[in-house]
């Protein structure tokens, strides 16, 4: 099939320390056995930019309305693996990807799937927060309008519900008509997630979302992940280990285009059942 700053965690009782400890051997990737329903499963995903392979055979089921962190070292893949719940490597040319992809049920790739529609159900947000050159009430509402919505009291109610979603109402309520270039670039992050979630997607990708913002506007970014996964399923790539300890209930470790283990955050960290991923969180390499 074709288809293109402070401590380690939040709660030292949850990760009390990240101590070697002997891995026990395993014959494969563990399943996730979440007790939320699967809310993307990835089945034998395989990409191809050309000739160079860069994923291989990748299949892991990531829970709903949980936040799952994908880690690894730059080139590991976990980046092209997010925007390919997007199908943002649609846009690259040369790109060849096997496997299914599967959101609610629904292949992503299937050959009559509407490719607007999956990234209005799968938003993202990138590393570099990428405000439009539009006030803050337009960069909210802008998926609203090329849906057709044009009801004032409808966006209204979607900009005030976004912007408290993203922890950015109490800041900007006062100015909507003010640039969104004009904020910070902690806000700026915050207002491209209440932009995201402003079409009420299903799940949220985020791309290193905190590793342009200080240590600040970190924190409010990663308060902002547990209090939005109550309504959305999040998946958050970071290089930042300390942070996938603090924000995430599942974690994916990726190693040169390959799934080297998949568990529950706390599993992952303090006990690891790879060598590998023993080395690579407790700084032996990466």
């Amino acid at each position: 099939m074709r288809a293109d700053g402070d401590k380690l965690v939040a709660g030292a009782d949850r990760f009390p320390d990240l101590t070697p400890r002997v891995p026990r051997p395993v014959a494969s990737v563990p399943v996730s056995t979440a007790a939320a329903p699967t809310a993307i499963a990835i089945r034998n995903a395989s990409l191809w930019y050309g000739k160079k392979q860069a994923l291989f055979d990748i299949s892991l089921e990531l829970p709903e309305k949980q936040v799952s962190a994908f880690i690894g070292p730059s080139g590991c893949g976990k980046s092209t693996l997010l925007r390919c719940l997007n199908r943002m490597n649609d846009l690259i040319d040369d790109v060849r990807i096997t496997g299914e992809f599967i959101v609610d049920g629904q292949s992503l790739y299937a050959p009559k799937v509407d490719v607007i529609e999956v990234r209005r159900r799968i938003g993202m947000v990138f590393q570099k927060s990428n405000p439009l050159p539009k006030s803050i009430y337009e960069n909210v509402v802008y998926g609203l309008r090329i849906a057709g919505i044009r009801d004032r009291r409808v966006l209204d109610e979607a900009f005030e519900r976004s912007l408290r979603a993203a922890a950015l109402w109490d800041e900007v309520k006062d100015r909507p008509h003010t640039s969104g270039l004009s904020l910070s670039g902690g806000q700026q992050q915050r207002l491209c997630i209440a932009r995201a979630i402003a079409i009420e997607p299903q799940v949220i990708l985020l791309d290193e979302p905190c590793s342009a913002l200080d240590p600040i506007a970190t924190q409010r970014i990663e308060e902002l992940l547990h209090e939005l996964k109550s309504r959305f399923t999040i998946v958050i790539v970071t290089h930042n280990l300390q942070q996938a300890a603090r924000v995430s209930d599942r974690t994916a470790f990726f190693w040169l285009g390959t799934l080297v283990e998949f568990s529950t955050t706390a599993e992952l960290f303090t006990n690891p059942k790879k060598k590998q991923t023993e080395d690579y969180v407790t700084g032996r390499f990466g």
